[in-house]
């Protein structure tokens, strides 16, 4: 099984923010997606902050703990990440070397929760 877009479109980035979401373009489909106007563009950034210790403590991005964390999934072989820039990749391509422990992956399930963002199971065991 392959993860399609574990970045949620790059809402699971360090770089995406409220006011990056006003500057985008008036084409970008994004600004039509319901995953990008509150309340829940709210509650994906709010999971996106929740990953940033996990990050840290990784010595890495939240977008490598994001796909980090697909990857943890069993069953799950691989997952399809855009990029548009070398940077983006430089950013997550760590991701397929990053292990995450069980302290991980629990502080993901709670954080999943806490902000209701997604849908589905939270904890990959």
């Amino acid at each position: 099984m392959i993860g399609y877009s574990p970045l949620q479109s790059g809402l699971l980035t360090d770089r995406f923010s409220q006011s990056r979401m006003a500057t985008l373009p008036e084409n970008d489909w994004r600004r039509r997606s319901s995953e990008f106007k509150p309340p829940r563009l709210g509650r994906n950034l709010a999971l996106r902050d929740a990953l940033r210790p996990i990050a840290r403590r990784h010595d890495t991005t939240v977008s490598a703990v994001a796909i980090a964390w697909i990857l943890a999934w069993p069953g799950v072989t691989g997952a399809i990440v855009g990029a548009r820039t070398p940077e983006q990749v430089d950013g997550w391509i760590g991701a397929a070397t990053l292990e995450l422990s069980l302290t991980d992956l629990d502080e993901i399930a709670r954080a999943v929760g806490q902000t209701a963002a997604g849908g589905g199971p939270a904890l990959p065991r």
